[in-house]
Formats: structure tokens, sequence, C-alpha cells
């Protein structure tokens, strides 16, 4: 029996790619609904971003349309919006990470010191809740919050004898509402990664902290912490990598005419100008320009993190 196993081990790098397919049929049937969805709308959109480099006519098609070169790139570092958008796309995003990226740490190190496992799943569902909301409906929940008319925040201006403000309708305060109102809709869903990651780690390490003397917080800064210093790592980078993309439905809904220039971003800037102006080719630079500069922070981010000791992305 035991020859019979070691002549199949043997054997098994000389199979043929056909053979190694045919023998996993099953699990490579699984990844083709998956292949095919990266292919046909990850790769294949990829050929249109050409016509960043041309003067896109509809009439005239992609390859028809006049060759511009570099001219697009230019035209939108001179256009009189770019360094606005520029600032705001990069300043949500990065106090987006400062103040929203640890609460789901937090709340999962919490969750996970939960016992009472009904209570536990009451608390998950009420924080998961707002990811499956939809921007549209948020937006509304905000306009009820603040409204100095009918909104609580009105009626609380109201109960101290003070003049209500319109907290939607001033630059300085609807930046705040943006920040936190994304951190409410979408830190209990982000909360589910770092709570699988703390299945993980070994009770025992917190067995021998009990007995050491540790408390809560000692455990939590020299067990658990460390213990999913990986995870938090990896999740870290793909969010960096997505700082040019500061939330187009959530900025588009809660913005209006007053406020568009303190949260106006790329992908609202793109929509209004480039979209519904029929300037594509506006639109397909933006997008290129958004591509490189979150290439270039999702590759420094991960090298920093290899020198930190880090297994990074890959």
């Amino acid at each position: 029996m035991a020859a019979g196993v070691k002549t199949v081990r043997g054997a098994a790098p000389n199979r043929t790619l056909w053979k190694t397919i045919k023998g996993y049929k099953a699990l490579y049937l699984l990844m083709v609904p998956g292949l095919l969805y990266f292919i046909l709308f990850r790769y294949v959109p990829m050929f249109g971003l050409v016509i960043a480099f041309k003067d896109y006519d509809i009439f005239k098609g992609i390859w028809e349309s006049e060759w511009v070169g570099l001219q697009n790139f230019r035209d939108l570092i001179d256009s009189p919006d770019f360094w606005n958008v520029m600032k705001n796309t990069l300043v949500i995003s990065f106090v987006k990470i400062l103040i929203g990226f640890p609460i789901p740490i937090l709340l999962a190190i919490l969750l996970n010191e939960i016992r009472h496992v009904r209570f536990k799943k009451v608390i998950q569902t009420c924080i998961y809740l707002p990811h499956f909301l939809s921007w549209v409906v948020i937006s509304g929940i905000m306009l009820n919050l603040f409204s100095p008319v009918f909104g609580l925040a009105g009626t609380f201006f109201r109960t101290f004898g003070l003049e209500p403000v319109n907290i939607m309708a001033q630059k300085g305060t609807i930046f705040w509402v943006v920040i936190f109102s994304d951190i409410w809709k979408e830190a209990g869903w982000s909360t589910i990664v770092f709570l699988a990651a703390l299945t993980q780690v070994d009770m025992n390490l917190y067995e021998a902290a009990k007995m050491d003397g540790a408390n809560k917080i000692q455990q939590m800064i020299h067990i658990t912490i460390p213990a999913i210093s990986s995870i938090i790592i990896v999740m870290l980078i793909l969010r960096i990598g997505k700082i040019m993309n500061a939330g187009f439905e959530q900025i588009l809904v809660l913005q209006n005419p007053v406020t568009r220039e303190s949260i106006d971003i790329f992908d609202t800037y793109v929509y209004r100008e480039g979209l519904q102006m029929g300037s594509y080719s506006f639109a397909a630079t933006v997008d290129t320009f958004k591509s490189v500069i979150a290439l270039i922070l999702v590759t420094s981010a991960n090298k920093i993190s290899k020198l930190f000791g880090e297994e990074g992305l890959v």
C-alpha cells in the first residue's frame, strides 16, 4: 500500500496540465464565474482607456477619433477645479482612514469579549445593518437629523434658545457629516474581517497572560493586536489603494451648490464635467490618473509594510 502511494506521488509532478485540470475539474468550474467577471468587467474595459489619449467622438468611434497624446492630462491639470478636487479627495480619504480605520478593530475586540451569545448577535446585527442601506436612505436620515426646521439638531438648538444652524448647508460642517456618516455605515461591516482574524488567536496566550497578572488592556496591547497585525496591515494597504475613491454616491447625495466646493471629489467632478457634459475623453483621463496614483500608493504601502517585517500583499 505504501509503495502504491509512493508511485502516485512520484507520478503527480509528471501530469500534464490537462490531466491536472481534469482531476480537479469541480474546483476549476467553481473558479470560472469569478474569472469571467474579472475578464469581462475589469480587463476588457481597460481597452477603452485609450480614449484618454484621444479627442473621442462618439460618432467616429474609439479607433477613428483623433489622437491627442497627453493633451487631455494637461487640460485636466490646468483646469480651475483640479487642485481643489485633488485636495478634497485626499483630505476626505485620509481623514476617513485616520478616524474610521481603527474603529472596526476596536469594535471587533469589544465584540470578541462578549460572552453572552444572543446579546453578541444582536449587537453584531445592529452595527452591520447600516451597510445594507443605500446612500439615498442615509442622506434622508442625515437630513432628518440635521435639518434646522424639522430635524433633531433644529429641535436641540431651539430647546436651548439658540438660532438653528443648517449643518447640511455649511461648508465647515458638511465635511464632518461626510466623515461620520461613512464611518457609521461601513464600520460594522469591516468588523467582520477582524472578528474572523480574532478567532484564530490562541486562547492559551490569554490564560498565560492572566496568570502573569495582565489586565484586559494589557492583553489587548500585547496579545490581541500583535496576533492580528498582519490582517490589519493588509486591510490598511487595500484601504490606501482606494484613497482616490472618496465615495461617489455619498458625496453626490450629500452635496449641494453651497457645499460643493468643500466636498467636491474626482468622481463627482467627472460625473458633472465629463459625463453630463458628454466629454468622455475627460472622464477616461481622470479615471486613468486616479488608477496610476492608486497603483503608486498601494505599491509604496506594500513596500513600507515589508520594511517593518510584515508580509504585505505579495
